[in-house]
């Protein structure tokens, strides 16, 4: 019966997902969740905005759940690493033109990418302490992680 059963095989020639952007880029677990805390300038006009965007599913900062984990910015030009929550977020695209379009709206950025990262994986420990109040206000209770 399942000898019979033709397994698919793995494809030893396949390639990463075309809808995932694959970075090699490491992020620092300690340095995590990135927060803007002390950024000022350009830099805490970008985090502010950040800040204003929440979880489509749940009224929480995607700062505050810890999905940022890094900005850069060179010359008018804005990088943000974030991660989500699990690699099939159903509000992906959402999410990601949301946090490009409030990059944008900064008058001093000229371009804004958002770079998708998957490393470190996204867990409770990178929500923040506001971000456990506004879930627990939510409705949501988890044990201290």
């Amino acid at each position: 019966m399942s000898s019979d059963y033709d397994r698919p095989r793995a494809d030893p020639n396949a390639t990463a997902c075309t809808y995932t952007d694959y970075t090699d880029d490491e992020h620092d677990e300690t340095e995590l969740p990135a927060t803007g805390d002390g950024a000022e300038g350009l830099e805490r006009e970008v985090w502010t905005e950040l800040y204003g965007i929440e979880d489509p599913e749940m009224p929480v900062s995607i700062v505050d759940l810890g999905l940022v984990y890094g900005l850069e910015l060179d010359d008018g030009a804005a990088t943000v690493d974030m991660t989500l929550t699990y690699s099939g977020c159903p509000a992906r695209e959402i999410i990601l033109e949301e946090v490009e379009a409030a990059v944008a709206s900064v008058e001093a950025v000229d371009t804004a990418e958002v770079r998708l990262v998957w490393s470190p994986d996204w867990s409770l420990d990178l929500v923040t302490e506001q971000g456990k109040e506004a879930l627990e206000e939510f409705g949501l209770s988890f044990e201290d992680v």
